[in-house]
C-alpha cells in the first residue's frame, strides 16, 4: 500500500479560483480593472460615486431617476446616531481610526434591529438598504474621528452636497474648490471594488456563513487594516516622510533595499504590467499638485517611482499616487485607509449579497505538518 501523493499547497491561495464573479475583472487583454464591464478609468472619468455605487450594486449604471433616488436615499441616512457618537468618542484619542471604524460598523450591527426579524439576516431588499445606510454613515464616521483627534467639534452633514462634497465639508468644515473635489470623487471610484482581494474575500468567507452584513464589513475592515493590504497608502507617506525631498530617494531606497524593508505602494498580485487605476489617480494627483503649488512633493513621487522601477522593475498600485494625494487634500495619514474603507464598503456588500445570492460556505482543507499520533506522557 502506497501514500497518497502529498496535495499541491497554495500559499496565500495564489492562483485559486475560489468562485465566479460578475462584479469586477482585470481584463487581461487591455490590463484594464472593469466594473460589471466598464473599465474603471472610464467610470473615473465621467461617472458620480452615486453611479458606480449603483453599478456595483445592481449591475447597471442607474438611469437619472435610479440616480436621483439613490442620492436622495443616501443624503436621508447621513445623521450619525448619538449612540454611534458616543461609542467613538468613549475610545481614547490614541485609537487608530480603522479601530474606531471597524467598531463603529460592529456597533451599527447592534442598533439594527431589523437582524432580529426571522430571516432578517439574509433579506435582499433588508441588506440593500443595510449597504446604502453604511454607504451613507461611514464619511461622517471618518469625518468625526479626524476632527476629533484634532480638538475639533463635528460638522453636520448637509443634504445638497453630493457624496464626495459632503464628505469633504464634514472633515474640513469647508467645501473645497472643484479640482480638490474631483479628485477626491476619482479615488473613490478608484477604489471601490477589486474582485477577490484580501478584504473582500474576507467578506465573502464571513457572508457564506449565513451571517449578517455588518459582521462581514467588520471582518473585511479588519482585513483592510494589514499593510499589506489597505495600509499601504498610509506607509507611502510614511516614506515620504522618512524621505524628505527628491534628492535623498535614491539614497534612501538603496539602504532600505539593503535592510529588506518592504517598500509600500509598488507592486500588485494581479497585475504584471502596472496597475491600471494609477493613470486616472496620477493625474488626479498632478491636478492637485498644480492647485496647491506642491512641485517639491511630486518630485519625490518621481524620484522614488523612478528609482524603484530602475532597480526592482516594479511598478506603483493605486495606493502611492493616492496616499500623497490624501495628504494634500489635508486628511491625515491614519485617515488615509478609513477612506479606502468607504469606497470600498459598496463593492464589499455587492459582494456579500452576491455570495448568499448563490451560497456555498467556504472551507478550504489544509496540509498537516505537525507530529504524527503520540501518546501522552504518563499514561
Amino acid at each position: 500500500m502506497t501514500d497518497s501523493p502529498a496535495p499541491e499547497v497554495h500559499r496565500g491561495l495564489a492562483g485559486v479560483v475560489a468562485d465566479t464573479t460578475a462584479i469586477s475583472k482585470v481584463d487581461p487583454a487591455t490590463n484594464s480593472l472593469l466594473y460589471r464591464g466598464y473599465p474603471v478609468q472610464d467610470l473615473a472619468a465621467t461617472q458620480p460615486f452615486e453611479a458606480v455605487a449603483h453599478l456595483l450594486w445592481h449591475g447597471e449604471l442607474p438611469s437619472s431617476a435610479e440616480l436621483g433616488a439613490l442620492q436622495q436615499r443616501e443624503r436621508s441616512l447621513r445623521a450619525m446616531d448619538e449612540r454611534t457618537r458616543r461609542a467613538i468618542d468613549d475610545l481614547p484619542l490614541h485609537t487608530h481610526p480603522m479601530d474606531v471604524l471597524r467598531t463603529a460598523v460592529s456597533q451599527l450591527g447592534g442598533l439594527d434591529e431589523t437582524l432580529l426579524r426571522e430571516d432578517g439576516i439574509l433579506d435582499p431588499e433588508l441588506n440593500r438598504d443595510r449597504a446604502i445606510h453604511l454607504f451613507a454613515q461611514l464619511p461622517g464616521i471618518v469625518a468625526h474621528t479626524q476632527r476629533r483627534r484634532r480638538g475639533l467639534d463635528p460638522v453636520p452633514p448637509r443634504d445638497d452636497l453630493d457624496y464626495a462634497r459632503n464628505f469633504l465639508w464634514q472633515t474640513f468644515g469647508e467645501v473645497p474648490d472643484d479640482a480638490v473635489v474631483d479628485a477626491f470623487r476619482v479615488s473613490l471610484v478608484l477604489y471601490a471594488e477589486h474582485s477577490f482581494n484580501a478584504s473582500t474575500f474576507t467578506a465573502r468567507v464571513v457572508a457564506s456563513t449565513l451571517s449578517d452584513v455588518y459582521s462581514a464589513v467588520t471582518a473585511a475592515i479588519g482585513a483592510l487594516k494589514g499593510p499589506l493590504h489597505g495600509g499601504a497608502n498610509e506607509a507611502v507617506m510614511h516614506a515620504f516622510a522618512e524621505i524628505g525631498s527628491a534628492d535623498r530617494a535614491e539614497a534612501w531606497l538603496d539602504d532600505a533595499l539593503a535592510a529588506k524593508r518592504k517598500v509600500m505602494g509598488f507592486g500588485h498580485r494581479v497585475y504584471r504590467h502596472g496597475d491600471s487605476r494609477v493613470p486616472s489617480m496620477k493625474a488626479a494627483l498632478d491636478a492637485l499638485v498644480a492647485h496647491y503649488d506642491r512641485t517639491d512633493l511630486a518630485d519625490l513621487y518621481d524620484a522614488l517611482e523612478s528609482a524603484f522601477v530602475e532597480r526592482k522593475g516594479i511598478y506603483p498600485n493605486l495606493d502611492y499616487p493616492a496616499g500623497p494625494a490624501y495628504h494634500l487634500m489635508g486628511f491625515d495619514t491614519e485617515t488615509f485607509t478609513p477612506i479606502f474603507v468607504a469606497a470600498r464598503v459598496t463593492g464589499w456588500t455587492a459582494h456579500v449579497a452576491e455570495q448568499q445570492g448563490a451560497n456555498s460556505l467556504i472551507r478550504p482543507l489544509s496540509q498537516y505538518v505537525g507530529p504524527e499520533r503520540r501518546e501522552v506522557p504518563g499514561r
